[in-house]
């Protein structure tokens, strides 16, 4: 059981060659209980983005606040508060902040997908 506040959690920054101001939370995972999944909060700051990418496992999004883009397999979709999305497995997508405040999300994850992307 876990009761908190996600301003409560450190998170890790990630900054590298195909991904710009990005901080990874984790919220709730295997450790708290959840057997099999994983609730992570992501923060892109203004002009971040994530890395394009795919793998093997689906996820859930939930927009908390601010102003973006998904591209899913080339087609992009604009997101903002109040946003969600379901990624299938093996479709290639991207998370750009378009807004001039931090994009913030919930990404929900089987546990084998709590990689660094």
């Amino acid at each position: 059981m876990i009761v908190s506040n996600k301003d409560e959690i450190k998170g890790l920054e990630i900054n590298d060659n195909d991904m710009r101001g990005v901080k990874k939370k984790i919220l709730i995972g295997p450790e708290e209980g959840w057997e099999g999944y994983v609730m992570r909060i992501f923060e892109v700051e203004e002009n971040g983005y994530t890395a394009k990418h795919k793998h093997p496992w689906p996820h859930i999004n939930y927009i908390i606040k601010g102003k973006g883009e998904i591209e899913i397999e080339g087609k992009r979709y604009e997101i903002k508060e109040g946003s969600f999305a379901y990624i299938p497995s093996n479709k290639t997508h991207q998370f750009t902040n378009i807004g001039n405040e931090t994009l913030e999300f919930i990404c929900i994850v089987p546990e084998e997908g709590n990689t660094k992307r």
